[in-house]
């Protein structure tokens, strides 16, 4: 059962819940899925991901990305870390359904995160990470108004070629246009 936590137009956010652990698995564990959130090294099981889902649901912000016209489960996105005091946090996304993926659900979501940690949990600056290969996340990401500001050269392996981890961020006054 999933909770309209954050809705957009096609998709509302939802507390995760250990009974989607075994789709999670399924997207973690898809070469072509992982490789984007640098796991394809990693093996994911049931236990270590209901394990994960426990402790994010008593500690974090993270959510169930539900398409509305199916509520149907497609995804996972949420703030990795959190540190409220000081206004700051990292975020990250994932699409894990092949049907919703190119079609800018993913913008979507990010919009709709990005505007609850400025409007509800009063952050100031919202960063990410993402690998210099994903050109299409590094595209949606500018949409939303994320810039780069850093660069970790050369420090993903992904089938014997070399990438870049790039540190982009936006600010709560460049969101609002302040």
């Amino acid at each position: 059962m999933y909770f309209k936590k954050i809705e957009t137009e096609r998709l509302y956010l939802s507390p995760t819940s250990v009974d989607d652990a075994a789709k999670y698995v399924e997207w973690l564990n898809n070469h072509e899925i992982s490789k984007y959130l640098g796991g394809t090294s990693r093996i994911y099981t049931l236990d270590g991901e209901k394990k994960w889902i426990e402790e994010t649901n008593q500690n974090g912000y993270v959510f169930a990305i539900v398409s509305k016209d199916k509520d149907k489960l497609i995804g996972n996105c949420g703030f990795v870390s959190l540190d409220k005091l000081m206004g700051k946090a990292e975020i990250g996304i994932f699409i894990g359904d092949n049907d919703y993926l190119g079609k800018g659900y993913g913008t979507e979501v990010l919009k709709a995160l990005v505007k609850y940690g400025f409007d509800h949990l009063l952050l100031n600056n919202i960063m990410l990470k993402v690998f210099s290969f994903n050109e299409r996340a590094i595209k949606s990401y500018k949409k939303v108004g994320f810039k780069e500001f850093g660069r970790r050269h050369k420090c993903y392996n992904l089938e014997n070629t070399w990438h870049d981890e790039i540190y982009m961020e936006i600010l709560r006054k460049d969101f609002y246009k302040e």
